[in-house]
């Protein structure tokens, strides 16, 4: 029998893609003059304890998704800067950049690379951002529109609970469709799509070349995106179910005051966050899975759907990048890289595709 061939998890970033396997941790990022800029790292250390078992891992994974997009993000805008010679991250461009990556690039792969120490500045913000956006916005929202419409559901209720899931979806969907109008968050939509179509070629075992890339879909079961569009729908059915549990023992009117029924049942949501993460990462580690072909295939359609806007066909000069990042995380796994953490400059790709190592 065959090895087992290690899986590939990745990220797009600024003019770049970011690959990870259990062993290695690479970002490409083509530059200026048309170079590629490659970091890669050893990933070394598994998961542990109670953080292999199901559930668990997917907090996990979430967690180390955010801190790894956050280092190569980084590393890929000091790069652009040093190009452009102009302050990529910061002004209100960098707050919507950084907003956009972590909501639609949460989880761009399952939980099979071990968690590993990487840069957590900026976690902290990225976190309060996520549960403005996916938990405090569509609330108040919610009640909002209850005003207006002059209906009166408690907010425990099922009633309460789709409404305010129905805003959350519109809230993300609209922002997605607002910065994809972006030049530079195009360009970014359009890795996004390079990096699934390397990933579908690692996973088909074809040949890692432009070619064969160029022919796959842009769509990918594993996406965050789509781990998105679940968060959403099974909040509903979470939260519904949270409401009925205090609705059983609580009065309909938890205080007496909408505002404040609003506001307690806002932070009795918060500590349920990771179960949602958990129960939304294990069932699209099913989803994708058993459901990629047959009629089960109809369950991906909703992430497929929203994966068009977070996804365009690249061309092949990206290609190339991502290409080049999943060799260097391969060259890493296998043996045939220096230690520690390199920075390497290779002058084009078919340079890169022509080295045997990394060493040099």
């Amino acid at each position: 029998m065959e090895p087992a061939r290690p899986y590939i998890g990745g990220q797009a970033v600024l003019e770049g893609v970011m690959m990870r396997s259990p062993g290695s941790f690479a970002v490409v990022v083509r530059r200026r003059d048309g170079s590629l800029n490659v970091r890669e790292r050893v990933m070394s250390g598994g998961r542990t304890g109670i953080s292999k078992l199901p559930f668990f891992r997917g907090v996990a994974s979430l967690v180390e998704s955010l801190r790894l997009g956050s280092e190569a993000l980084k590393f890929s805008a000091d790069l652009m800067q040093k190009d452009f010679d102009v302050p990529v991250v910061s002004s209100l461009l960098s707050i919507i950049r950084a907003i956009g990556f972590q909501l639609f690039l949460l989880s761009t792969s399952e939980a099979e690379p071990p968690p590993q120490q990487a840069e957590k500045k900026g976690i902290g913000p990225m976190l309060v951002i996520m549960v403005l956006f996916l938990i405090a916005l569509p609330q108040l929202a919610a009640a909002g529109i209850m005003k207006l419409l002059h209906v009166d559901w408690p907010v425990t209720s099922v009633h309460f609970q789709a409404l305010t899931g129905g805003v959350k979806l519109a809230i993300v969907l609209g922002y997605l469709l607002l910065i994809r109008r972006m030049a530079d968050i195009r360009r970014v939509f359009q890795y996004h799509g390079a990096e699934h179509k390397t990933i579908s070629t690692y996973e088909a075992n074809e040949p890692l070349d432009v070619e064969h890339a160029r022919a796959k879909t842009t769509l990918h079961p594993r996406c965050g995106t789509t781990f998105l569009v679940m968060v959403v729908i099974i909040s509903v059915f979470l939260f519904s179910i949270l409401g009925a549990v205090l609705g059983a023992f609580l009065p309909p009117t938890l205080t007496g005051s909408k505002l404040l029924d609003n506001v307690v049942f806002l932070l009795l949501k918060l500590p349920a966050l990771p179960i949602l993460a958990a129960v939304t990462f294990e069932i699209q580690r099913i989803f994708a899975r058993y459901c990629t072909t047959g009629p089960l295939r109809v369950l991906l359609v909703p992430g497929f759907l929203v994966q068009k806007i977070t996804t365009i066909e690249p061309d092949d000069s990206q290609l190339e990048v991502a290409l080049a990042s999943l060799r260097a995380t391969l060259f890493r796994e296998r043996g045939e890289a220096g230690k520690g953490k390199r920075d390497v400059t290779f002058p084009s790709y078919q340079v890169m595709a022509a080295a045997a190592t990394l060493r040099g």
